[in-house]
């Protein structure tokens, strides 16, 4: 079970959650879509370099990472994203791409799109392309302790 890490970690935290499957879905937006749930309320995992070290952005799944307004949030020039090649061993159990924005558990920075500050629930891949968790974001805030700031900008057609 992909899943498994992170479904330990919040029951020995007592955290309440829910777990969502769907049909199988390799985007964020179709995941949102598959699960009834906004594209807004679905955060996506954007991994990438700040000062050559692995780190997590969030943001939601109708938008896109700006590298540039993450170099203003982090206060660093050097930020790039990585390939999947680079981190894909760094996230046992989860499938490819469906890593969950728990950075405190794999040893790596997570920064949040300030958008999904704004409402009281957050859902996201639990390890794999067919299994969300949805959970309150204040506790998701309070145990990653993220950096909060405006890090991606909406696609447009």
């Amino acid at each position: 079970m992909p899943a498994r890490k992170l479904k330990e970690f919040l029951d020995r935290e007592n955290i309440k959650y829910i777990v969502i499957f769907h049909s199988r879905s390799y985007t964020a937006q179709e995941a949102a879509e598959y699960a009834h749930i906004s594209g807004k309320n679905l955060a996506k995992t954007v991994i990438v370099r700040v000062d050559g070290r692995m780190a997590m952005a969030v943001l939601p799944a109708p938008e896109h990472i700006d590298l540039e307004l993450l170099k203003g949030a982090t206060g660093t020039t050097d930020i790039t994203l990585a390939a999947e090649a680079d981190f894909k061993d760094q996230f046992p159990g989860c499938e490819a791409g469906a890593m969950p924005p728990f950075g405190n558990l794999y040893d790596m920075d997570v920064y949040v799109e300030e958008a999904l500050t704004e409402d009281n629930r957050i859902a996201f891949n639990a390890g794999s392309h067919v299994e969300l968790i949805e959970l309150s974001y204040q506790d998701f805030e309070r145990l990653v302790k993220p950096r909060i700031a405006r890090i991606s900008t909406r696609y447009t057609s």
